[in-house]
């Protein structure tokens, strides 16, 4: 059973927007806000746009230009950052609660008042064109979007969240204030709140520094859940020192009750430094320095990667060593026993008890439960579904997932 060292309640503002106020006691505060938008929701003409309006907001308010307003920021001296995802775009602020008056009302002026300034964009453009160039270079990024590229026909997993080189070069600042003015409004977004300030308290300060957003929710598009190719394609890339190997799977099929079964799976089988995979590749045959899998679930998303680099003359050894690996799991030829399993139950609740102790992630967690329309309390329930778990639901399951990949394999040319 888990104590819980903190309180939470949800409110609606006047002008719609949700606020999750968790009262804890604890000298560091965060402040996070979600917008329910991202890479899913872009046309071809848009796919990159999310991302580029995530780097405008820091770029200057009608108050505050460009270096006033990351001053500030800097001067909280805490941390401040966002990320835009396929689904959701994220700013996030932590620091000391005597700065934490000063962090909501810095976070409020971006949000509600970025200017959008013609010479910013045009600086915002270079740093996202270079940032499209540098992924190109780093092999594991690169292989990675090949893989997603290769899996789909429609979906818009297909494309890079950071968005297509052509588009992001003709951004023009109305397609930005637009798009912006569609989905950046309260009824579209959360925020979350860990602090020591009461629940009273700390929605009087939301409502005093967001009381001008205005705006309605956009209508809902309908989301494309494609399943991914099963094949294999092998790709080239010039002065590359080794190769490498995605494989992808997708589970759209899977139940809510399954999703616990998985993440344990996937740990036993690639997250850890005593893995399955590990200890096979690494470990045992000393194919490759690492190989680890990633685990995506939310209500649009639904991936499974595992990615791995070798020599180029080992590649023929490695794939054989985890599609072995894989089929003797689903064949139940390697079992994930009592043991393993009481294990997995140790490091599921280690991860649970460290993000509910941190105030920065136990706020990430609360706004991505809201965002998601999920139960902000989810960590409770899977504890209790954690201790009724047996190995036999997680066999089920990965004779479910673990079918018809896509494999890329990029090689030197």
């Amino acid at each position: 059973m888990i104590k819980l060292n903190f309180d939470v309640k949800r409110h609606i503002l006047n002008n719609g927007l949700e606020v999750i106020t968790i009262n804890k006691d604890s000298q560091i505060a965060a402040i996070n806000l979600g917008v329910k938008v991202g890479a899913l929701y872009e046309n071809m003409a848009e796919k990159g746009i999310s991302h580029f309006i995530e780097h405008t907001v820091f770029k200057g308010t009608e108050t505050r230009n460009d270096e006033q307003l990351n001053e500030e920021l800097e001067a909280l001296g805490g941390e401040y950052n966002a990320y835009t995802d396929y689904d959701v775009t994220v700013y996030t602020i932590s620091c000391l609660m005597e700065e934490f008056e000063n962090a909501v009302e810095l976070l409020g002026d971006m949000i509600i008042n970025p200017k959008f300034e013609a010479e910013e964009i045009e600086k915002e453009r270079g740093v996202i064109l270079s940032e499209i160039k540098t992924s190109k270079d780093d092999i594991e990024d690169f292989s990675f979007k090949n893989v997603n590229k290769i899996a789909f026909n429609e979906s818009p997993l297909k494309y890079e969240v950071i968005g297509l080189e052509e588009n992001v070069s003709r951004f023009t600042r109305d397609e930005i204030k637009s798009y912006y003015d569609k989905y950046y409004t309260p009824k579209n977004s959360v925020i979350s709140i860990v602090s020591a300030l009461s629940h009273e308290d700390a929605i009087r300060l939301v409502e005093e520094k967001f009381k001008e957003w205005n705006g309605e929710k956009p209508e809902p598009l309908k989301m494309i859940k494609e399943s991914n190719k099963e094949i294999i394609k092998v790709s080239y890339k010039k002065d590359i020192e080794q190769s490498t190997m995605v494989y992808l799977y997708t589970f759209n099929e899977l139940g809510k009750g399954e999703e616990l079964p998985l993440r344990i799976l996937n740990h036993r089988l690639g997250e850890s430094s005593n893995s399955l995979l590990f200890r096979e590749i690494r470990e045992k045959r000393g194919l490759a320095y690492d190989i680890y899998t990633h685990l995506e679930i939310t209500k649009n998303i639904k991936t499974l990667y595992i990615y791995t680099a070798v020599s180029e003359e080992n590649i023929d050894e490695t794939k054989e060593a985890i599609d072995k690996t894989l089929k003797d799991i689903v064949d139940g030829k390697i079992e994930i026993g009592d043991k393993d399993l009481q294990i997995m139950k140790k490091v599921h609740k280690t991860a649970v008890i460290s993000t509910l102790e941190d105030s920065a992630e136990l706020c990430n967690y609360m706004l991505h439960q809201a965002l998601e329309d999920e139960d902000i309390f989810e960590f409770v329930k899977d504890m209790d579904r954690l201790n009724n778990l047996d190995t036999a639901k997680i066999s089920e399951v990965s004779k479910i997932v673990l079918k018809n990949p896509t494999i890329h394999i990029l090689k030197s040319n």
